[in-house]
Order: structure tokens, then sequence, then C-alpha cells
């Protein structure tokens, strides 16, 4: 949307207006059966039928019809939503409700009256951190100094960081950041090991690339065990996923264009991305482009290229891990891999085929964890009392290892391990797999992690 179609709305939203924002017909899809309540964990703990899918779209569906405003009151039941798509894969309709989602939360952000603090905290965080990779560089720089000196373990000790409100929570959420300069081993092109099967792209992440570099290394060194070549592209930038989950629709565009051009660009069999919430984004870009069916029929030829890691390996056939890793585990399921992408099967089959690991079933492994993007920290409260519902099954698994696959995940699920004294580890799958490869245990296993 031009930049005076936008203006436009915000002086004088209206049905007509809005309803070029949410697709009228995919809200219409919702039958109002239910099945969508007991899946929902916003429902579950407030009880609030304006906190459920259903809730919801009654009031989008409000709002298009110009019975209801995007007000406050709009915000508060659109923003509480984790974003977690249980509803979709409970809905027998077909409701594709993170799309509408993404779609409402853009109307209240054209449309409503957020604070100038508020607004430029957003353009900080979204246009001035997010997609310029030399100033998270830098921000990740000054935390890992913070960590090695030892200021994270202080504030918790003293519990100023329960004084410190959001930005406490954050710097809790954190984990041991790797040395800076290990991020600049993930090369831009990285050759198969032995004969080449295929040639894969690698999105990196804007995030993922300095506080998970261990991470991407590790699935970089997986896919090439697997023989692939892989493509870093340089040129790639932020996926938008968090633009999208705050309604910062404009900027989202720019950058899946942008991510469009760079991988169409090279001769790739697969794209590949170690994050559940970015490959559910980055799988949907044609749905960023409804009036351009030019931009929207590569968004999704980019789209069918999209596979996360644990897709793509169990895909193509993984070569047999040789190190046993004589361990304890079990899995949780990241939202958007599940509900989002239908991977659910994968992972397990991966973990399942490395010598000596004993896999346990975690009950409710399907159930959100309260992460959901950057849910934990603009909703600590809700989200404390989510992963409080998901804490005693992870301890009931009395696993050693607790492996998912997301970023998000792994902050949420470390910090419930570490809070309820757990003697677990939380680990990527990616990162089990690169240890069976190599036997070098991984980065996420050292004691001071």
């Amino acid at each position: 949307m031009a930049q005076g179609d936008a203006r436009e709305i915000a002086a004088a939203p209206t049905a007509s207006t809005l309803a070029a924002l949410i697709d009228a017909a995919k809200v219409d899809k919702c039958t109002h059966c239910g099945f969508c309540l007991p899946t929902c964990p916003t429902y579950d703990q407030l009880g609030l039928e304006m906190d459920s899918p259903r809730g919801r779209l009654y009031l989008m569906k409000a709002v298009l019809e110009g019975r209801s405003q995007p007000d406050d009151r709009f915000r508060t039941h659109m923003y509480r939503c984790l974003e977690c798509r249980a509803c979709e894969t409970a809905c027998p309709s077909g409701v594709p409700f993170g799309v509408v989602m993404e779609q409402a939360r853009a109307v209240y952000e054209r449309t409503g009256d957020r604070s100038p603090w508020q607004r430029w905290l957003m353009r900080l965080a979204f246009d001035g951190l997010l997609p310029r990779p030399g100033r998270l560089r830098a921000m990740f720089r000054l935390l890992w100094i913070y960590q090695r000196l030892r200021i994270d373990v202080a504030l918790r000790a003293t519990r100023l960081d329960k004084l410190l409100g959001r930005m406490g929570a954050m710097a809790t959420l954190l984990p041991r950041i790797p040395d800076p300069k290990l991020q600049d081993e993930l090369l831009e092109v990285t050759p198969a090991v032995g004969e080449r099967r295929y040639r894969v792209g690698f999105v990196a992440g804007c995030v993922m690339k300095p506080m998970f570099a261990d991470v991407n290394l590790a699935t970089v060194r997986v896919l090439a065990e697997n023989g692939c070549e892989v493509v870093t592209p340089a040129a790639q930038t932020c996926c938008g996923a968090l633009h999208l989950h705050s309604g910062v629709r404009d900027t989202a565009e720019g950058l899946a264009s942008k991510n469009i051009d760079v991988f169409l660009g090279e001769e790739l069999d697969a794209i590949v991305i170690n994050s559940a919430g970015c490959g559910a984004a980055l799988k949907e870009y044609g749905e960023l482009f409804p009036d351009d069916p030019h931009q929207r029929e590569r968004a999704e030829e980019f789209g069918g290229k999209m596979r996360d890691i644990t897709e793509w390996l169990a895909a193509i056939g993984v070569t047999p891990p040789t190190h046993a890793i004589d361990r304890r585990v079990t899995y949780d399921d990241p939202c958007h891999l599940l509900h989002g992408q239908g991977v659910g099967a994968q992972p397990r089959e991966l973990l399942k085929a490395i010598p000596g690991i004993s896999f346990v079933e975690m009950p409710e492994a399907d159930w959100c964890c309260g992460s959901a993007g950057i849910y934990n920290v603009v909703q600590p409260e809700l989200s404390a009392a989510i992963l409080d519902r998901k804490m005693p099954h992870v301890a009931a698994t009395e696993a050693e290892i607790v492996a998912t696959a997301n970023p998000g995940c792994l902050l949420q699920l470390r910090a419930g391990v570490r809070d309820a004294g757990l003697p677990m580890r939380v680990m990527h799958v990616v990162e089990l797999l690169d240890w069976a490869y190599t036997g070098v245990e991984p980065y996420s296993l050292r004691a001071d992690v």
C-alpha cells in the first residue's frame, strides 16, 4: 500500500478502507463451531470469549462491517493472541487464523492511537535494528561483554532484574551469546561433503546469526554432511516475521521483496531455515502481495522452495550418524512448525535416528510454551502463566535434553528449566545431529551456558 493510502486510512478509517487490509473471505470461513476454544492458550488462561480465536474473528468482522473501530479494546484482544495457530490445526473450516491476525494488527497500527514513545520504540526495533546487521552485530557485541563481565548473574542474584521490568525480563531470557567472531565462520558458499546431491540456500536470520551463531554453523555442517552445497547470500535481510506479528506490514513487504530477489537469483533446490517462526512467515510471503500478481507469483515460488531444516533432512534422507549420544531426550513442538507448517513427525524421526538416544514423548508437546516471538517481553504475565502449564510436563519426561526447533522456544524453555531447577539442557534438534556427526559436544552443553 502506498504511503498516501496509509495516511488516508489513518485519517478516516471506514469499513471499505479496512476491507482492503483484512481478507473478509478468510474471516467469513469461521462457522463459530468452537472447536478452537480448548486449543487456545489465552482462552485457557483468561476464559474470555474475546480472547479466543472465535471471539477475535468476531471483532474483526465487526470492524469490517463498520459496527466497531480498531480501538484500544480491539488492540488488547488482538495482541493478547500468541499467534500459536493451534486453532488452525483444530479448525474444520480451514480458517487461516495466523494470516488474518497479522492483517488485523496491521489495521490497528495504521489506524490506532499509539503514543509517540511507542511509535519511536517500534521504529527503533523494526526499522532501526532488525534489518540492519551492522547495528545488530554491535548490539550483540555489547551484550556479549555484559555477560562476560557477569553483570547478568549479579542482577539475578540480587533480584535487581525484577526491578527493571521488561528490560529485566529480556535480560533474563538471553542465552549465553557466543563470541561475536563466530558468526564470521558462516561462509557464503559451503561445499558438500563428498558428492553434491543438492544446492540449497540458507536463511541465516537477523537474530539467529549473532545470538545462535553456533546453531547456524551446526546447521550448515549437517547440510554439508548430507550432500548439500549451502549458499548463504550476504545480501539477504531480516525475514519480516516479527514485523508481521506486530502489524508493521509495509516494512515486511520491503524485506520480503529483497529476500525474494536475492534467493530466486540463485539456482537452488530448496531454501532452508532453522527458525520455525521465520520459516512460517517465509512460506507465506505470497500473502503479502494480494494486489500485485507478478510479485505474488514470485513470492509463492520462493515460499514453495522454503523448508525447515528438519523437514528438508527428513525428505532427502540423512546419512546415518556414527557417534552415539547416550542421553534421554524429549521434544517440544514449536507452534509455528507444527501448527503453522504441519511439521511434527520429522524432528522426532531425526532424533530417533541418532544412535544412543533414548527418546521420550512429552505430554502436551503441542501446547505453546509462551514464547511466541516477542510475546514473552510484551505480555510477560500471560507468557509466564502459559509456561507454568508447560513446565510440569517437561519435568515429567525426566529427560536430560529438551530438543526444539525455534530460537524463541529455546530461550523460553531454557528460562523455564533454569527457574524450575531442572537438571536439563535445551537444544536445537540440529545441534544433536551435528554432535552425532562430529562427536564434539555443542556449545549449549558447556557449563557456563
